[in-house]
């Protein structure tokens, strides 16, 4: 049987895990809208264009792709070294919160287009297309990963309570404080 107790260092790890991938989204989003020329701002959880900036349409979709790019990067990273490694639940999180973001982010296209949603949108093929493409291939990387390492119900039940935690209070962080990184 794999380890698959939760700990306090699982638990650090987790938080990490989400703070890293939740940072590396936002900053990939302001590192290539200041690439493209424009004054940016980064805050926990979105970046905008300074006053006076009116990115073109198809500037807007690429700054829009880089951070799900990204996310998708690191969950296809974590889940070559998890397959060529072996089981290591101190890296499972990085492949997990990745399913758990985009998932979200596809839900909140309800609310307000997201990245995918825009992207959809864009490209006339329906709000939530790319975002049930890009959650269903984190899914399938995920899956895969728990079906050969034989990961449980209870292992993935906490790892979604801590990552929802964790990005609840990114997200009312971002919210409440507006805090701006960048």
């Amino acid at each position: 049987m794999n380890q698959q107790r939760i700990n306090g260092k699982y638990i650090f790890i987790s938080i990490v895990a989400v703070s890293f991938t939740w940072l590396l989204h936002e900053f990939t989003h302001w590192l290539t809208s200041e690439s493209l020329g424009y004054d940016s701002i980064m805050r926990l959880n979105s970046v905008s264009f300074a006053e006076g900036q009116e990115p073109t349409e198809w500037h807007k979709i690429y700054i829009s792709a880089t951070g799900p790019l990204i996310t998708i990067f690191q969950a296809i990273i974590a889940f070559i070294t998890l397959k060529t490694k072996g089981w290591n639940k101190y890296i499972y999180p990085f492949i997990f919160v990745p399913l758990y973001t985009r998932s979200l982010a596809g839900i909140m296209n309800f609310i307000n287009p997201n990245d995918e949603g825009r992207i959809s949108e864009f490209l006339g093929i329906g709000l939530f297309t790319i975002s049930i493409i890009v959650s269903g291939f984190l899914f399938f990387l995920v899956f895969k990963i728990s079906k050969k390492y034989g990961v449980n119900w209870k292992f993935n039940f906490w790892t979604t309570i801590i990552t929802t935690v964790v990005s609840s209070i990114l997200i009312l962080s971002d919210q409440f404080f507006g805090i701006r990184l960048l």
